[in-house]
């Protein structure tokens, strides 16, 4: 006995030639996202064939719901990552900031012995000894 339900691969093919005249009617840029459309469904062929729904287009639109949640979840996870080492930059930046900030200070606290005219006071002690 043979199937009784076309694949789903096929069901795909006859899905997509029949909304062809939409892809043609769409401006050139979205052509390539209605193509995408459909390879992103025959990735999930394998698991739709094998389900054998009586309605393809239920299982293409299932496809497509899988395979934007994958998107989904793998933009997601970059996102983590980059937020993640932003994190860690800004938190080196800070801390390298704290250490400019405390040499800062020590470099103001050494020049605060320098008199008003530019001298320090150790060359006015050497100069007192002379």
């Amino acid at each position: 006995m043979g199937r009784t339900n076309p694949t789903y691969r096929d069901a795909i093919a006859s899905l997509e030639s029949e909304w062809g005249p939409m892809r043609r009617a769409l401006r050139r840029e979205y052509q390539g996202d209605f193509d995408r459309l459909f390879d992103r469904a025959r990735n999930f062929a394998d698991a739709a064939g094998y389900a054998n729904a009586t309605d393809p287009e239920r299982a293409l639109l299932l496809s497509l719901l899988l395979a934007h949640e994958v998107e989904h979840r793998r933009l997601c996870d970059r996102l983590a990552k980059t937020e993640a080492r932003l994190g860690a930059l800004e938190s080196a930046d800070a801390t390298r900031e704290a250490d400019g900030i405390d040499r800062t200070n020590e470099t103001l606290e050494s020049n605060a012995s320098v008199a008003p005219d530019g001298s320090s006071e150790e060359t006015e002690a050497r100069e007192d000894r002379s």
